[in-house]
């Protein structure tokens, strides 16, 4: 058998390849994206990358009920957004195998908050996975898709940011080519009109009694006896950090996060001197096992907030402060746009103009940092236009000329679309800048409804955006490159100053897929050592020696500064002409 070093991601793909899946749709997002991403890469499957995570869960219920196994992956924020079909479709079951990926990020590495997904499972009715491997990656989701057709329910497999970018040694089998289960219209099952609605609760209490007593015997719930003295019940990246932390104490290993194996957790305790929880998180498991009048120590000892760690859980529980060696001192790198980055100018002249700026999730987020300073909130996706529209409703249009939402090409179609119709519906006299850099960036080039390719880098139909826009009812519509400085601030000027609702799109392409020019600039002896060019926020520009310089390393080309010096000592560098 062929065994390869995979990340945790590219072995739930794998998983979903072998299990015989035929359909996969998702949006990305860190730590999830690498799935789906992998998953094109097989031509059996049909993968495809969706407006939002909403219209993505619905895509692979259709398929389920179609008959075909299928996949949808997210991060748990995304799980949010497809809540609502969620927990309907719990209701519902499924007919072909239907598996959620929700990939949580416990310290906040890429999101703007942290969210423990258990409990999405517990509301929503449904079983919950949680592998602590590659390996387990991949074979849990295969089990997913058994469990989903055996008890005819949608099953969450959860994941989070160590188990989704670590990498392991994964065994490689072949495909099991699943044949589409037949489709029998069901309007009792899957309609869920109230009627339905009320028969189906009772059906799906049934379904999860059952999971819960096959929970105790399945064997992904294992137990590992060692030492009396200690027992230690915990899951998913938690086992790891206490297999290292504690190589003595006996554990309980729960791969099924939810629902719990009851009976297998009461003839574990009874075995163990003291009972330990150990989870990131909040108190899941905890609180569960405390309600079934068992004595269990957990977040008296540890924190809800963060990721843990092998030596957080000995110094907690042993009382054991591990030495460690320190390492140099890191210079500090805040986070900052890239070099030759579109949203650079956008920000820069909304920061001039002192607009006040209600933004969005994606790059252009950075653009709240100094020397910018250019973002005055930042709520969840397509929050921007929704939000600026609520400042304009609560202080009126004078205020409004002074407030812009911005928002990626990707995120409006995510979920800005809807908030667009909304201020147009309720005679909003606001700004939208749409910053269409042609990709989605942050979370690693993924293509969008507007790039002109899908999943898999075919060829597709590249929607336009100013005509969407002009379809939600908006008469005054500018485009223009950001870089224009002397443009773009006239258009803000007047798109602000109008009483009627405006969109900006400011399009010019992510400077990590466009080739620059390469013709790196340099601060000539003309330098009048103003600072002004610091205020774009170039990570090529710096004062060293008490004198204004540009990194040739770091510099790619774009020419952004030389518009903003006044004095014209910003010049390609004299090697490069």
């Amino acid at each position: 058998m062929e065994k390869t070093i995979l990340l945790g991601n590219e072995a739930l793909a794998r998983g979903a390849y072998e299990a015989g899946v035929h359909v996969v749709a998702s949006y990305p997002g860190t730590p999830s994206t690498e799935i789906t991403e992998t998953a094109a890469k097989f031509e059996e499957m049909h993968v495809e990358w969706a407006p939002n995570e909403k219209v993505a869960l619905e895509v692979a219920i259709g398929a389920g009920v179609a008959g075909a196994r299928s996949l949808s992956c997210m991060k748990h924020v995304g799980l949010n957004v497809a809540a609502d079909p969620l927990f309907t479709a719990a209701y519902n079951g499924v007919n072909g195998g239907v598996v959620v990926v929700v990939a949580d990020d416990f310290g906040c590495h890429s999101s703007q908050n942290e969210q423990d997904s258990r409990f999405y499972a517990r509301s929503a009715g449904v079983p919950m996975l949680e592998p602590s491997t590659s390996q387990e990656c991949k074979d849990f989701m295969k089990l997913a898709y058994e469990l989903s057709e055996a008890y005819d329910e949608l099953v969450i497999v959860r994941t989070n940011t160590r188990i989704s970018h670590s990498r392991g040694i994964v065994e490689l089998e072949a495909r099991s080519e699943v044949l589409l289960r037949e489709y029998k219209k069901d309007i009792q099952k899957y309609v869920s009109m109230p009627a339905m609605a009320k028969k189906l609760h009772v059906v799906q209490e049934g379904r999860l009694k059952r999971l819960a007593e096959d929970a105790n015997t399945l064997p992904i719930n294992r137990v590992e006896m060692n030492s009396k003295k200690m027992g230690v019940i915990t899951s998913g990246i938690g086992y790891q950090y206490v297999k290292e932390a504690l190589p003595d104490a006996s554990v309980l290993k729960l791969g099924m996060a939810y629902p719990l194996p009851k009976k297998l957790i009461a003839e574990f305790a009874e075995q163990v001197e003291e009972l330990y929880v150990i989870e990131e998180g909040e108190p899941f498991f905890e609180d569960q096992i405390k309600a079934m009048g068992l004595a269990v120590k957990g977040k008296e000892l540890f924190t809800i907030q963060g990721e843990y760690s092998a030596n957080m859980i000995k110094k907690a529980i042993l009382g054991v402060d591990t030495p460690h060696l320190d390492a140099p001192a890191a210079p500090g790198r805040p986070p900052l746009l890239c070099a030759g980055c579109p949203h650079r100018a956008v920000f820069y002249v909304l920061h001039k103009l002192k607009k006040t700026v209600s933004g969005d999730i994606g790059c252009y987020t950075l653009g709240a940092l100094a020397p910018l300073s250019a973002m005055d909130t930042t709520l969840c996706m397509g929050g921007s236009i929704t939000m600026a529209h609520g400042m304009e409703m609560a202080r009126g249009k004078d205020f409004a000329k002074n407030v812009v939402a911005v928002i990626g090409d990707s995120t409006f179609f995510h979920s800005g679309i809807t908030g667009l119709i909304n201020m147009k519906y309720n005679g909003a006299t606001g700004t939208v800048i749409i910053l269409d850099n042609r990709i989605t960036a942050m979370t690693g080039h993924q293509d969008n409804p507007s790039t002109g390719r899908n999943a898999k880098g075919e060829t597709a139909p590249a929607i336009n955006i100013e005509a969407l826009v002009r379809a939600c009812g908006v008469e005054h519509i500018d485009v223009c490159d950001p870089f224009d400085l002397k443009e773009f601030t006239r258009i803000v000027k007047e798109a602000t100053e109008r009483e009627e609702l405006s969109v900006i799109i400011s399009r010019r392409p992510c400077a990590l897929i466009v080739k620059q020019p390469e013709i790196p600039y340099e601060i000539g002896a003309d330098c009048k050592n103003c600072g002004a060019c610091l205020q774009i926020g170039c990570p090529a520009i710096e004062r060293s020696g008490g004198k204004m310089i540009i990194a040739p390393e770091r510099c790619n080309g774009c020419g952004l500064c030389t518009k903003v010096c006044a004095f014209g000592a910003i010049h390609a560098s004299k090697e490069d002409k």
